[in-house]
């Protein structure tokens, strides 16, 4: 069964970072022989012990298939997986369990609503509206969606590095052909923070249903799904402290129940004849097949974990992180940053003069620094920006200022050692 943590702060005294890094055992370790410093947390972050000693124990005592069984360990497993989608819903402020459908992860999520939302709301000459930096998770689905319909996509502009959207533009893109409002919440190249409670408001007068990408907030930033009063949001477990194969989609229960079936199989099914077959109550309606119960067990822990250190404190503690980053890399010659330079979510993108972005990680490996470098599922984005890769560094709360520093002194040895070559 996962790890059940009071997410009550006052109880005790809030634990210090240092602390809590000691949960990670991955980070104690040296790369090449430097100590690792991981700063590639919006690609995925790691794990704390709580959660591996959850997905541990579920498989050592309960491990069973879930719903089908009146064992006692398939009672213990179907426990764990409801208890998990129950736990998901709190962490979002749901109003109810039903409104949360278990998935691989964002992108998996977003499918999902393009399949059954999509088809069944959207036609030729209705409009999608995106944003310019939006994943390629949550461009592609529309894109191949418009393709079926014949619906358009049209895009919210970016002001250019500062990375911005130009909210000037809403009155003449926001307009009743619309039908989908789909906005990512932190930007995974820019580190913007949109304004997406606004977004929805304004997309809510005119009845566009709305959809937020939270890959890159849930897990760093507190979120409330009815303050944001969106229809559907997404989020990946492995991008916040849970495993990989295992992701949320909220959605509005009244706008699920009207939907068909994604995918066929046992579990979304109430009864099943030779010539057709009735669909279960939602979510399971979207859950076909044999779900990934260690996955919630494990995501549940994490939600857990994190709500003990508590969200507003991790997303302060980024906050920090990338404005002390982003004044220290602006100081260097020869360094151009991307995205506002305050008020950002907890990563730098970042080139260094007339030095390819994939040369930039590769030689920050070889000092045990782990960063990402490439177009970063944001091909449009980097071509809007004039570039064909960046390197970026990302943080979460287990990351330092110290590990901060060591970045900046490993830049200026890749500007050494190449300006010597």
């Amino acid at each position: 069964m996962a790890t059940r943590l009071s997410p009550v702060s006052s109880i005790l005294p809030p634990r210090s970072w240092e602390s809590i890094r000691e949960d990670f055992p991955i980070l104690n370790q040296k790369i090449h022989g430097h100590a690792l410093v991981y700063l590639d947390n919006a690609a995925t972050s790691q794990k704390p012990k709580p959660v591996l000693e959850a997905i541990q124990r579920y498989y050592i005592h309960d491990n069973s298939n879930v719903h089908r069984g009146v064992h006692e360990l398939s009672n213990r497993a179907t426990s764990a997986y409801e208890g998990a989608r129950r736990r998901a819903a709190r962490f979002l402020n749901a109003r109810s369990a039903h409104e949360i459908i278990f998935t691989r992860g964002t992108t998996e999520g977003i499918n999902l609503v393009a399949h059954t939302w999509g088809e069944a709301r959207v036609k030729a000459g209705d409009v999608i509206l995106l944003t310019e930096m939006e994943h390629h998770s949550n461009m592609v689905p529309w894109q191949l969606l418009a393709q079926r319909t014949g619906a358009q996509l049209r895009y919210i502009p970016v002001t250019g590095p500062e990375g911005l959207l130009n909210l000037e533009t809403l009155g003449a893109l926001l307009t009743r052909e619309v039908k989908l409002l789909a906005c990512t919440h932190i930007s995974n190249t820019l580190g913007t923070v949109n304004p997406v409670h606004d977004l929805c408001a304004r997309a809510r007068k005119l009845g566009i249903t709305t959809l937020v990408d939270a890959a890159q907030s849930a897990g760093h930033l507190p979120l409330d799904v009815q303050q944001i009063d969106c229809d559907f949001l997404a989020f990946s477990g492995h991008k916040i402290c849970g495993p990989m194969g295992i992701g949320v989609l909220f959605g509005r229960r009244e706008i699920l129940e009207s939907l068909p079936p994604w995918q066929g199989g046992g579990e979304m099914i109430a009864n099943v004849d030779y010539d057709h077959s009735t669909w279960n109550e939602v979510p399971h309606k979207f859950e076909a097949g044999t779900p990934h119960v260690e996955g919630a067990v494990g995501l549940h822990a994490a939600l857990d974990y994190l709500d003990a250190i508590g969200r507003q404190r991790i997303f302060d503690h980024d906050q920090e992180l990338a404005e002390y980053a982003w004044a220290g890399l602006s100081q260097l010659n020869g360094v151009q940053l991307f995205g506002p330079s305050k008020g950002r979510g907890g990563l730098i993108s970042f080139l260094l003069r007339d030095i390819h972005a994939h040369d930039v990680i590769t030689v920050a490996d070889q000092y045990g620094v782990a960063l990402r470098g490439g177009h970063h599922c944001n091909q449009p984005l980097m071509r809007k920006l004039g570039v064909p890769a960046t390197a970026r560094a990302s943080f979460y709360f287990y990351n330092t200022r110290a590990e901060v520093d060591r970045l900046i002194e490993v830049v200026r040895e890749i500007q050494r050692f190449f300006a010597h070559r």
